[in-house]
């Protein structure tokens, strides 16, 4: 029966990418226009989440997003989520209205036009270079300065296990949190990976389900070893025992 679903597959994933470069071919002037100058980016975020919903919806997901507690306008962030899925991206611009910067890994910045606008407005990482990633640092303060939020998926990655349910977490956004004494957002994506993982072979339309948790907030204004630790442990145990439980 799973032999028969390849031709599936196939499409699918052609599909995937077709729909990635629709909307961005359609507003292409636009976007250019939205990121020639930094102050711009909330109207390239506007058509960001447009893109995303087009995606999301041309694949046939349909998402459903359960709010502990709602991040206001003006305000900014730090958003970190599990990954486990290429639709993590689009689905964290989807359910989130706040403007955000992406930190991500630099090579997807090799993906034909997707990765033109992607290197123009996420910060991107190395994650084998130490100077990479100080200068993540120092871009991701300058756009916190400009009012707007940060997202890492604080994993690094996604597992190459895919029957881990959350890979240890990196210092990164925590620390950057604590520099910055902004609320760190806990978002738990529960069926990315099942409606389109990183397997070649898988993937469904359907539902996927989100939550936004409850904000962490700094409860010290030291950015020390200790208070990431703390900070990185409280968030990695509420996002591991709300997957195990709804995964």
């Amino acid at each position: 029966m799973r032999f028969l679903l390849i031709p599936f597959w196939i499409i699918w994933r052609i599909w995937f990418y077709v729909l990635i470069a629709i909307p961005i071919l359609v507003m292409f002037p636009f976007l250019l226009i939205s990121i020639a100058r930094e102050k711009w980016y909330p109207y390239f975020f506007v058509m960001a989440r447009i893109w995303a919903k087009f995606v999301l919806f041309g694949m046939g997901f349909y998402y459903r997003v359960t709010k502990d507690q709602e991040p206001q306008a003006g305000q900014s962030y730090m958003f970190i989520a599990n990954h486990t899925s290429m639709t993590d991206i689009m689905l964290m611009l989807a359910i989130v209205r706040n403007p955000f910067v992406f930190v991500g890994k630099k090579e997807l910045a090799n993906i034909p036009l997707f990765g033109f606008f992607y290197k123009r407005t996420c910060i991107l990482v190395d994650r084998s270079s130490s100077k990479s990633r100080m200068a993540v640092f120092n871009r991701a303060q300058k756009r916190l300065e400009q009012g707007l939020s940060i997202c890492i998926f604080p994993e690094g990655g996604v597992p190459d296990d895919e029957s881990v349910i959350l890979a240890p977490f990196k210092d990164g956004a925590f620390r950057l949190a604590l520099e910055h004494q902004i609320p760190i957002v806990p978002i738990s994506f529960y069926d990315n990976k099942k409606r389109l993982s990183y397997t070649f072979f898988s993937g469904s339309p359907g539902r996927m389900r989100a939550r936004i948790h409850p904000f962490i907030l700094c409860e010290t204004t030291t950015a020390d070893k200790n208070s990431v630790r703390l900070l990185r442990e409280q968030a990695f145990r509420l996002l591991h025992h709300d997957l195990s439980v709804n995964t």
